[in-house]
């Protein structure tokens, strides 16, 4: 991208297009077709679909992507376009909401002596970020454990990220068209986003997608939302890297100086030592005169 660009972060637009994508009321049959791509189901009733997603609103601060319920599974999808080894210490704040809400909705006492039958989850970071991942990637909770103890943790919390890139898994992106024309729009947008700026690089993805993908209409109609929303996102994403990069300097820092004072220690020794030698000498020398 020029340097000249300047983007400023859209605040109007808090939603990711991925969720505002799949995850809209207004395209259940989209977000039936992707559960069944990422669970090889085949449901065809986008009825069953019954969403349940944390809107910060009602959880001061704390808003999930996309989440909805098909029969007893609940599923949980994210999306990130930068790596983040936490999601699985993120998505358990989000289950324990979900529950909350479901024992609430349906008038369970979670303190009685009769069981609650529980929702499965099933949690799902889809992943479309610069660092190269692997098609699949299971973020397991206990990474975060002591290693020591990690085995005998009485928790765990299991994350699928599957990588989203365009020309990446394969078989899922077969299954599911909407998803690989997602996929090729974001590189297209990438590759554009080298020498324009984001709202030309959306116009120009969007007109340069082919005429029979399902996707080109919904994105043509709802364009401002679209360039607001990847306005915010790439923002994001490039602050996330310069305050990684921040960090990784005041570490390289924090070890220059770390090195600067060992050395300052170690000067500071080696004249102590002199000194303690120098006046041994002249210790003994003293000794000497006597005799």
């Amino acid at each position: 991208m020029s340097n000249e660009t300047n983007v400023t972060v859209n605040n109007e637009y808090k939603d990711r297009l991925f969720n505002f994508i799949f995850g809209r009321e207004e395209n259940r049959e989209w977000t039936l077709s992707l559960y069944n791509a990422v669970n090889r189901s085949d449901y065809m009733d986008s009825s069953m679909i019954e969403f349940n997603t944390i809107e910060d609103v009602l959880y001061m601060g704390m808003r999930n992507d996309t989440s909805f319920m098909i029969s007893d599974i609940m599923s949980v999808y994210e999306h990130q376009s930068t790596y983040n080894p936490n999601m699985p210490l993120r998505l358990l704040g989000y289950v324990d909401e979900l529950y909350s809400g479901y024992i609430s909705r349906n008038k369970l006492n979670k303190y009685g002596s009769k069981l609650i039958h529980l929702p499965v989850p099933k949690l799902v970071v889809f992943y479309n970020g610069r660092a190269e991942k692997d098609d699949e990637v299971i973020l397991r909770l206990t990474d975060s454990f002591d290693e020591r103890h990690r085995a005998d943790a009485d928790i765990e919390v299991r994350v699928r990220m599957l990588n989203i890139n365009h020309g990446r898994n394969k078989e899922l992106m077969d299954k599911y068209k909407p998803l690989a024309e997602y996929a090729w729009f974001i590189g297209e947008i990438r590759n554009h986003l080298k020498s324009h700026d984001m709202f030309t690089s959306v116009k120009m993805a969007i007109e340069a997608m082919p005429g029979n993908f399902v996707l080109k209409g919904f994105l043509r109609d709802h364009l401002k939302e679209v360039e607001g929303m990847l306005d915010r996102e790439y923002n994001e994403a490039e602050i996330k890297e310069l305050f990684k990069e921040e960090g990784r300097e005041e570490g390289r820092e924090e070890g220059r100086e770390e090195g600067r004072a060992e050395e300052r220690k170690n000067t500071e020794r080696e004249r102590k030592r002199a000194d303690a030698a120098e006046k041994r000498i002249k210790e003994l020398e003293a000794m000497l005169a006597v005799k």
